[in-house]
């Protein structure tokens, strides 16, 4: 069964191979909408993956998707909001790779009803929003044939190469930046440098779903994940693959 939805940031018209039920049943529903709460700021420090200095939130996140187990044994990302940063990670948790990203032009961690039904040109401002949450995702191709990760279908969200843009909005300029307060351009979609999802998130995705955690920007990750469920200095236990 194929479905045609109109992509975000794209502007095109998505085939999208429907997820098998028993790789739905591999991860736990979306978990419940998160409650609006203005985060002041995030801290960061040196102890980051591969040498990349990373936030406290984003720490503990990874650290307790791997002592939970939370990913089910699928490669998984992570995106942070505040930083404008992606984490990719494989199905043992190991990182990947990790680059900058241009998210939602506003912020926010919920998707306004109904926008993924509209025509790009009918999104206002405010309604482009990155959405936060637990998402199963998948790799599909848009009506040209170019490779994205769908991250959420209803609301057309997914993550993929910077898409060229409009001059005025100096995509590719604000991608390079050394400040993630000029990431905010898309209509909600996450997009990243083209050899980035070339050389990591495609081949890490090629032949499985993954889970995509894209944290809260409004609001606490624990909050809205759960990650103070588990003892997150437990000795790290790494998930079982799928046969």
């Amino acid at each position: 069964m194929q479905t045609g939805i109109r992509l975000k940031g794209l502007g095109l018209l998505l085939v999208f191979n429907t997820i098998t039920a028993h790789a739905e049943s591999a991860v736990p529903a979306m978990l419940p909408a998160l409650p609006m709460h203005p985060i002041a700021s995030v801290q960061t420090t040196p102890i980051g993956f591969n040498g990349q200095a990373t936030s406290s939130q984003i720490q503990r996140a990874a650290r307790w998707i791997i002592v939970s187990g939370d990913n089910a044994g699928l490669p998984y990302v992570l995106i942070d909001k505040v930083n404008a940063h992606v984490y990719v990670f494989d199905a043992a948790g190991q990182i990947k790779g990790t680059a900058a990203a241009l998210l939602g032009m506003s912020r926010g961690d919920r998707s306004t009803q109904g926008t993924g039904d509209l025509k790009i040109a009918a999104i206002l401002p405010h309604d482009r929003i990155t959405p936060a949450g637990r998402f199963l995702a998948s790799l599909s191709r848009d009506i040209h044939g170019g490779e994205i990760l769908l991250i959420d279908y209803a609301a057309s969200i997914a993550l993929h190469p910077m898409v060229k843009g409009t001059p005025v909005e100096r995509r590719a300029q604000r991608l390079k930046s050394t400040t993630a307060q000029d990431n905010r351009i898309s209509y909600g979609c996450i997009n990243v440098p083209a050899t980035f999802y070339q050389t990591v998130v495609s081949p890490t995705f090629a032949h499985s779903n993954g889970v995509v955690y894209i944290l809260p920007e409004m609001g606490a990750a624990r909050d809205l994940f759960g990650t103070d469920e588990v003892d997150v200095h437990a000795p790290k236990r790494v998930p079982a693959l799928p046969n």
